[in-house]
């Protein structure tokens, strides 16, 4: 396209896509959005194995030989988080060395071989047995985020970033609303807890199956791709090339200010998040007196919001940047706070409406519908910083963040040893003082410009000492992007 000067004008981003012929060889559908539906899939097949616990255990705490407290039970569902945390940061640096597909693959495999085995360790082994397997299991899940976001680096065009991203990561709500609805089914058609085990576990190994067989590391390592995305991906993200010689730049990045302020924001998410994951069924017990059929679909329905929200803001997000109505950094702070503030007040709220079922369920659902924009924002802001290093970044964020995940089931179960809504209360006025804690670092410190340390060897620190101008426009976040 040309203007009156007869000035040759690029093609925006989403020209250059439906530009490019032939997209890939034998496949109608272009290689990196098959990359990002399997890490779809992955996602959810890694939350349904996570999270049906929370359903199964209702069921698990009614049998003779199983009469776990509310402590204990916070106690088992916090387990799977030690081990969570442990694996994130070596998933990251395994992922940059030798490619995601294998560590994320064989991740999600190991932890489908431990659900599978759930059944026969409560029997054997009662709750420490389960509390040994569930560390073992989130040491198997702990390398899924990492990788992901070292492949999407691979893959994902930044004009892309923001759409492919919360495809990727919003298989979270996905696969909530299938763990907590299928399993109460599951349970009620099958006459018993161990059914949601074996069904997850299964779909999980056949998943690596399909894995294993479409999807790699990178473009240039794919035997399917056509020539034209390749080269495609090349110019798109050929800036992004790493050295494999340069080492990790580990004090630049530990000292990043930018890194630390997204790593408050998602602390802040995490803690509301698994709150809502873990303990929602638990509330809607106690508060609401639903059964376990009726609790799976209720606790359920938030996440379906918060999918479609999720799905739609990514969409908005990328398209406020391209049009230029919103800069990078302002759109990532912008949709952050939107997910933090909106569901700290929302489920505040829901706790003082009473045990009226309706209330109180749409009051959680509009909460978790806000919390859907946060994909769009601080979860894909590791890209912004260094697609280089995203997979590094991406540990240390959600690692730290996960350590949440240890806390809150256990102190929820803590404050509420009589189950009444009073106790609820103070659990959901925690979470939102979090929420806007973590959400003020954000907006005050984050940032979405490429730090220079994601190409070390372009961008010397030590010059940069010397000229304190250049250390500011290559270091430090600017809040104009």
């Amino acid at each position: 396209m040309q203007n009156a000067k007869n000035i040759q004008i690029p093609p925006s981003a989403d020209e250059r896509t439906f530009l490019i012929p032939n997209q890939t060889k034998g496949f109608v559908i272009p290689q990196r959005y098959i990359v990002g539906i399997m890490g779809f899939l992955a996602v959810v097949n890694a939350y349904t194995m996570r999270i049906c616990l929370s359903i199964a255990i209702l069921d698990i705490v009614e049998e003779e030989d199983h009469k776990w407290d509310r402590e204990t039970q916070g106690l088992v569902k916090s387990a799977f988080y030690f081990g969570y945390v442990i694996t994130h940061l070596p998933g990251g640096i395994l992922a940059e060395r030798f490619g995601g597909k294998y560590t994320l693959g064989i991740g999600i495999l190991s932890t489908a071989f431990f659900t599978l085995l759930t059944p026969v360790v409560v029997e054997w082994g009662d709750w420490p047995g389960l509390l040994v397997l569930r560390i073992l299991q989130g040491l198997g899940e702990g390398t899924t985020y990492p990788a992901l976001n070292s492949l999407l680096s691979k893959w994902v065009p930044i004009h892309e970033r923001a759409k492919m991203g919360t495809l990727v990561y919003a298989g979270g709500q996905i696969g909530t609303v299938v763990g907590n609805t299928a399993s109460g089914f599951l349970i009620k058609a099958a006459g018993t807890w161990t059914s949601v085990f074996y069904m997850f576990g299964g779909i999980g190994v056949l998943w690596f199956v399909l894995w294993t067989l479409l999807c790699y590391s990178e473009p240039s390592s794919h035997p399917f791709i056509s020539d034209d995305e390749k080269n495609f991906l090349r110019k798109e993200l050929g800036s992004n090339e790493q050295k494999s010689n340069v080492p990790t730049p580990w004090k630049a990045i530990l000292t990043s200010v930018p890194l630390w302020s997204l790593v408050a924001a998602q602390i802040g998410h995490d803690w509301g998040f698994f709150t809502m994951v873990t303990d929602l069924p638990n509330f809607m017990s106690d508060v609401l007196h639903l059964q376990l059929d009726q609790n799976g679909i209720w606790s359920s329905v938030p996440y379906i919001v918060m999918w479609i929200v999720s799905m739609s803001s990514g969409w908005l997000c990328d398209w406020l940047i391209q049009k230029d109505f919103m800069k990078v950094t302002f759109a990532r702070k912008f949709f952050t706070a939107i997910a933090a503030i909106g569901p700290g007040i929302f489920i505040v709220v829901a706790a003082y409406a009473g045990n009226d079922q309706t209330t109180v369920i749409a009051l959680f659902t509009v909460g978790m519908g806000f919390m859907g924009t946060f994909y769009c924002g601080m979860k894909v802001n590791a890209l912004d910083l260094s697609p280089n290093y995203a997979g590094t970044l991406m540990a240390i964020v959600n690692g730290i963040g996960a350590i949440t995940g240890i806390i809150t089931p256990y102190l929820s179960g803590a404050m509420t040893p009589n189950h009444d809504v009073e106790e609820w209360r103070i659990v959901f006025w925690v979470s939102f003082v979090v929420f806007t804690l973590t959400t003020f670092i954000y907006v005050m410190w984050g940032s979405a410009e490429e730090q220079w340390w994601n190409t070390p060897e372009k961008g010397n620190p030590n010059a940069a000492e010397k000229d304190p101008k250049a250390m500011v426009e290559s270091g430090n976040a600017s809040t104009t992007k």
